[in-house]
């Protein structure tokens, strides 16, 4: 397949449009005319689509508009009939963020915030490239991916699913991943559309903002997507201004189709329909999973006139046009392919190893050499645990995915573990229960089916303490054990899809069973237990299980003297993820940070290994003697994380959020208005000072700044050119050496401050461009970045449309948005 046409990409660029280059595309061409859709590879035919049209009948243009039961499942998220007898064929759908999502093996690639860590269109490009291809072999014709809302606040539960807080950097990668996607023959799906950028109220929060924050910041993204040639949308689930997202004509037509001129097919968020006539006229065009808005309710509205037929047409056309583009309607697209998971897997190893981030480097303590190298020990539960992936529609069932553990002892000659900080609990006391009884009802000790089981007696606690009780279980979530303390349910039923979308490691045991957890005050004395459970059809297991200050304490003990005892000290961290939910902190979860705490005070030649899914604060960072970011690197990640730390490889990850030090120093912190939103409403009131840009607005320092990252090399930056480009942008070069003794990559960043004759709202100074650069030891390399016009540009809410920033325009060049090493300045022109 062809990549996007470069009129039209460059019309809309990667970091967003200037909306002159937006005129309206017609949903179908005239008679007898062609339209190219980029990103697809082949003309579309109007005639066929036209003809297509005229011969469905009413219910089989409604069919194609929502989602039905597939007969022959392969567990994938969708699934559309088609309409057999006129060559119209199925398709399935499938989540696929950083994987295929299916009941089968897949390969299980880095976090998409790993992936935007490398700061490389290239590896986003072979990123889309491994799914497109794993897609179409598993059966699969549409993914529900990428991702690409901003990380807005470090709080949002999927921020591990996307790319960045930035816009320009954001927009490359998305428009990068959709051509590897698309390179395959598979249909990719830009979400969530739009200003979805938390889970809480994810359903029913309505957000307020400014008509400059939204083209500024959010959209240029999905702009970028669209220029790309994304052959569908996908909108998002909150309201916008008052509307829900999926029947706002403002984001589905005025922007979507009218400034972006994007031909394909718009589908709701999974359950994110609210209603018939208003969503199709307002440019929704399919209903997923099933059809309580466009299915049965949209026939009888045609049928009285509420819904002209036309819109079903138009809709109908839509989906059609897509898949003739892709070669689904005359049989052109080319045969599935068979899976190459080795092809996969070191792709997913590459990635991994390009976006591991290291923040810390005292002493020069990694790469780990002589001594230090050959006596560690492992600490904490996911250095146990493979971390392969997040939870929820991230899930993919990987080919493999081996222990840190087990890779780090095949290169130490002394290894010992100590897990550090429970995730799953220890058993309950016999003597704690009256009656006594074992609460662990697995293996041959499992619920038989049909025979319900029950407990009620007294739990006796020595001293006031807080407890996190764990129940692991087996079966469905709403056929978990129930378990009541004085009466009270400590594992209730969650609401909407807060029970369907789990965690990745922490929610599940070795053994496969789910987890729950709850913290609860308990005080002194005995209290009222009682455990029910039905068996189910299939008999059941499950186990209770608790974790105290006296079992925390225990594992510290435990960790403590294993860290004396090695010449290096390997501490794993992590945190949870899942889609659904917010993170209520950016404190690390459980007793990691007193666990961190201690075994830095045991051993001084601590490194600490992130597998969290944004930033986390780090109260102990003064104390260690490294820290690596590894996010969730996919089922490759421990042999990644091993290469890292002994110097196989050379981490080449930067940030692509800033860090902040707490909960109260960022820009969605201290105003509920702006997270999570006061009575269902929530205000974008930053504007377009998020992430660093706020940090420079406010003149506050981040724990670590946007575009951080360090090497084991070093580079040095000098010579910029800054002139001024014909078409209204600039051109920025600049010379990168490598001037340590180990080869490695560098991301030198070029930034951007205001203009001096836009009297509207500007950040003190933005990302422009960058350039991922791979050198030698002593080499150098001449880097020019062209700057365009539209990201020079500014949205006038006065003009409804883009202004190009004219005037002297300042230019830095920097290792990140703070490390800013060379400055110059251009002038940039007006224009006619």
């Amino acid at each position: 397949m062809s990549r996007p046409q470069p009129t039209r990409r460059n019309a809309i660029r990667l970091a967003g449009a200037i909306a002159v280059a937006a005129a309206a595309t017609p949903v179908l061409p005239a008679a007898g005319a062609s339209a190219t859709g980029t990103g697809g590879g082949r003309s579309v035919s109007a005639n066929r689509i036209q003809h297509l049209l005229a011969d469905l009948t009413l219910d089989e243009k409604i069919s194609l508009l929502h989602g039905h039961t597939d007969p022959d499942s392969l567990g994938q998220a969708g699934y559309i009939p088609g309409v057999p007898r006129l060559g119209i064929p199925a398709i399935r759908l499938t989540d696929g963020p950083a994987g295929v999502r299916v009941t089968a093996h897949a390969t299980a690639l880095p976090a998409p915030i790993l992936l935007a860590a490398a700061f490389s269109p290239e590896l986003a490009r072979a990123y889309g490239k491994v799914i497109g291809h794993e897609g179409r072999a598993l059966g699969q014709d549409v993914l529900l991916s990428p991702m690409v809302n901003l990380i807005r606040t470090p709080y949002a539960g999927r921020n591990f699913e996307t790319f960045s807080e930035d816009p320009l950097l954001s927009g490359d990668l998305v428009a990068a991943e959709i051509e590897g996607i698309q390179g395959e023959h598979m249909i990719a799906t830009v979400k969530h559309f739009a200003l979805n950028n938390q889970e809480h109220e994810r359903n029913t929060i309505d957000v307020h903002a400014a008509e400059q924050t939204k083209q500024e910041m959010e959209l240029r993204p999905f702009a970028a997507a669209i220029a790309a040639g994304s052959g569908a949308v996908m909108g998002s689930y909150n309201r916008v201004d008052g509307t829900f997202a999926c029947e706002n004509k403002s984001l589905l037509t005025d922007v979507l189709r009218e400034q972006w001129g994007f031909d394909g097919w718009v589908m709701t968020d999974w359950y994110a329909a609210h209603s018939t006539a208003q969503a199709i006229a307002a440019g929704l065009d399919m209903e997923m999973p099933d059809d309580k808005y466009f299915g049965p309710a949209l026939k009888k509205a045609v049928q009285d006139g509420t819904v002209a037929e036309r819109l079903v047409d138009r809709a109908a056309g839509r989906i059609l046009a897509v898949l003739d583009r892709f070669g689904l309607l005359d049989g052109s697209i080319p045969a599935r392919p068979k899976r190459d998971a080795a092809a996969g897997a070191e792709t997913a190893h590459k990635i991994a190893v390009a976006g591991a981030t290291l923040l810390r480097n005292e002493r020069h303590t990694l790469p780990l050499a002589g001594p230090a190298a050959r006596s560690l020990a492992v600490i904490g539960p996911t250095g146990e645990l493979p971390f392969v992936s997040g939870g929820g529609s991230a899930h993919v069932i990987p080919d493999r995915a081996d222990s840190p553990l087990d890779v780090l002892k095949k290169r130490a000659r002394t290894v010992t573990y100590a897990l550090g900080d429970d995730i799953f609990g220890k058993a309950i006391p016999r003597t704690a229960l009256s009656p006594a009884a074992d609460l662990d009802h697995t293996g041959a000790a499992a619920i038989p089916a049909g025979k319900p089981f029950s407990y009620e007696g007294r739990l006796t606690v020595a001293s006031d303490d807080e407890w996190t009780f764990v129940i692991q279980f087996s079966g469905a979530a709403a056929d978990r054990p129930k378990v009541r303390l004085d009466g009270k349910e400590l594992f209730p039923q969650a609401p909407g899809f807060g029970e369907y979308f789990s965690g990745g490691v922490v929610s599940t045991t070795p053994d496969g069973l789910s987890v729950r957890r709850t913290a609860v005050k308990v005080s002194a004395g005995s209290h009222a237990l009682r455990i029910t459970a039905d068996g189910g059809k299939e008999g059941q297991q499950f186990r209770l299980t608790r974790i105290t200050s006296d079992t925390q304490a225990a594992d510290v003990a435990e960790a403590v003297a294993a860290a004396r005892k090695a010449a290096t000290a390997v501490v794993f961290a992590y945190e949870d993820a899942t889609e659904g939910k917010d993170r209520t902190t950016i404190a690390l979860p459980g007793n990691q940070d007193a666990l961190i705490r201690a075994v830095t005070r045991a051993n001084p030649n601590t490194i600490v290994v992130l597998n969290t899914s944004s930033a986390v604060a780090m109260p102990w960072l003064r104390d260690t003697a490294a820290v690596l970011q590894m996010y969730y690197p996919g089922q490759e990640g421990a042999r990644a994380t091993a290469d890292v730390l002994y110097g196989d490889a050379n981490p080449g990850g930067r940030l692509t959020q800033s860090y902040p030090a707490s909960d109260d120093v960022h820009a969605t912190a201290g105003d509920a208005r702006r997270y999570p939103g006061v009575d269902g409403v929530e205000e974008y009131s930053e504007g377009i000072h998020l992430g660093y840009r706020w940090f420079d607005k406010m003149g506050r320092r981040p724990l670590f700044p946007f575009g951080y990252g360090l090497s084991y090399t070093s580079f040095a930056y000098s010579r910029l050119r800054v002139e001024a480009a014909a078409d209204g942008g600039l051109e920025v070069s600049f010379t990168v050496r490598n001037t340590g003794r180990r080869a490695g990559a560098d991301v030198p960043q070029v930034y951007v401050g205001p203009s001096p004759e836009l009297r509207l709202d500007q950040a003190v100074r933005s990302l422009a461009g960058y350039r991922r650069v791979e050198l030698e030891p002593g080499r150098s390399e001449r880097v020019t970045v062209r700057i365009s016009a539209s990201t020079l540009s500014s949205w006038s809410e006065k003009k409804h449309g883009w202004v190009l920033g004219t005037g002297r325009r300042e230019v830095w060049v920097g290792a990140s948005a703070r490390d800013l090493r060379l400055h110059g300045r251009a002038e940039v022109g007006r224009r006619d």
